[in-house]
């Protein structure tokens, strides 16, 4: 019927859904295309979490409307976060979109797509409480052929103040287990090595079926980590409230459950974390730091921060610095606050830390993680890891890149191998981004 492009921004999450979307119109008669140029409809799978975001998708559309003006026939559309988050608005901004469709109504893409081949605008942004998409079998377009994600939970009831995941994706609901492990063989059979278990809040996955156990997060990694023990099985992301010991001692159990948990904190500052409605305080957030070193010394812990939320003080953002020193992450991402419309934070708080401010304190939230990320890659010199091979170096065509139980990047001389292998690589060296191996 038609060749299909799609460019994908935001998290895990986005990307799984995208290869979803293409399952769904490849069954509908479409063939997906990487050129943009070739392609009759033009699908942008969007992220609201913050206002940057939402600026460079409508640069993109822009973009866009100038390939339609050549080539009148093709369709636009909007799907994801910003389509839930803006509906209409969409359509009615300079005819840029024809199409808008929320994370729930992929399954109805074919049918709207219809509906703007007749000169009609379509939309649809129903939030469900039921859909997974559990029966749809991915199509993995865009990947290495070594590592897949799959989800396992959609959605979120956490309702932090200043997230609109909730919003745009609706309430926390798990998917069926066996269909979670059907997906994982399937990925096996294809020769992938490697899954990424991903939901919101993974620690909330919970299927309940009369006539059976019920399966939490814990019993669901212990299940796909016995499919194989030649595949490796990470997840994210995790929510200190939620994250278990029980999920830590599988972690210790398994060996090819890696050794990474992405802990978001956003704050190191307790009054702030009340306020962003987190659930938790800033002792309760390094007593599960504390579990983790204590039921895997071996584990890499990377977090989530936020500079300048409302009324943060000087007092408060010391606070963060000092958690961020003393958890030593191996990884952050950092943002200043950036207000979104229709949240608890928007609606009852005022955005008072100023720009600069913000600025000036993410600036030292950043010096400091990178200084911190730094020691810990030195630290890991003379140090033999298994590295699982995901491709070829972008520097040089010689070299491999792969990554180790704990997530992190060694880049090492192709010598014999293939993409895909295991090997046992020794870091000889490490760079300010970086570590440098020879294979063992």
């Amino acid at each position: 019927m038609g060749k299909l492009y799609i460019e994908t921004y935001g998290c895990q999450m986005n990307v799984a859904d995208s290869e979803v979307v293409v399952a769904i119109l490849n069954n509908a008669g479409y063939t997906y295309t990487n050129n943009i140029l070739d392609a009759d409809v033009i699908l942008v799978n969007t992220c609201s979490i913050r206002d940057n975001a939402e600026q460079r998708i409508w640069g993109r559309l822009t973009v866009f409307k100038q390939i339609k003006n050549k080539k009148p026939a093709t369709l636009v559309g909007v799907i994801g976060c910003m389509a839930e988050r803006l509906k209409t608005k969409l359509l009615d901004d300079e005819k840029l979109v024809d199409l808008v469709v929320g994370p729930d109504a992929y399954r109805d893409l074919p049918n709207l797509i219809k509906q703007t081949e007749i000169g009609q605008h379509a939309i649809n942004v129903l939030l469900s409480r039921e859909e997974t998409y559990a029966d749809i079998s991915p199509v993995r377009y865009d990947t290495n052929g070594v590592s897949a994600f799959v989800t396992i939970m959609r959605g979120c009831d956490n309702v932090c103040a200043y997230c609109v995941v909730p919003f745009t994706r609706g309430r926390e609901r798990s998917r069926n287990p066996q269909t979670i492990l059907d997906e994982v063989k399937e990925l096996i059979l294809k020769g992938y090595k490697e899954v990424i278990l991903i939901g919101q809040n993974v620690d909330k996955y919970k299927w309940e079926h009369e006539n059976s156990d019920t399966v939490n997060f814990a019993a669901l990694l212990e299940m796909t980590a016995l499919v194989s023990p030649q595949l490796r099985v990470r997840f994210s992301t995790s929510y200190p409230q939620d994250m278990t010991d029980e999920v830590l001692e599988k972690m210790a159990q398994y060996q090819n459950i890696c050794k990474s948990i992405h802990l978001p904190i956003q704050s190191g500052s307790t009054r702030i974390l009340e306020m962003m409605k987190r659930g938790y305080s800033r002792e309760w957030y390094m007593e599960r730091i504390a579990a983790i070193r204590r039921i895997l010394p071996d584990c890499a812990i990377s977090t989530d921060i936020i500079a300048g939320f409302c009324s943060e003080t000087d007092a408060d953002h010391n606070d963060t610095l000092s958690l961020i020193e003393w958890a030593r992450f191996d990884f952050a991402f950092m943002f200043k606050y950036s207000e979104r419309s229709n949240t608890f934070a928007q609606r009852k708080y005022v955005d008072d830390v100023p720009e600069e401010t913000k600025s000036k304190r993410l600036d030292e939230i950043i010096k400091l993680q990178n200084r911190l990320s730094a020691e810990t890659k030195k630290e890991d010199i003379g140090k033999v890891y298994e590295v699982l091979i995901e491709g070829v170096s972008k520097k040089s065509d010689q070299s491999f890149f792969g990554r180790n139980s704990q997530n992190k990047v060694i880049v090492f001389p192709c010598k014999t191998y293939h993409i895909g292998d295991y090997v046992s690589v020794k870091v000889v060296r490490a760079t300010s981004a970086t570590l440098i191996g020879e294979i063992c």
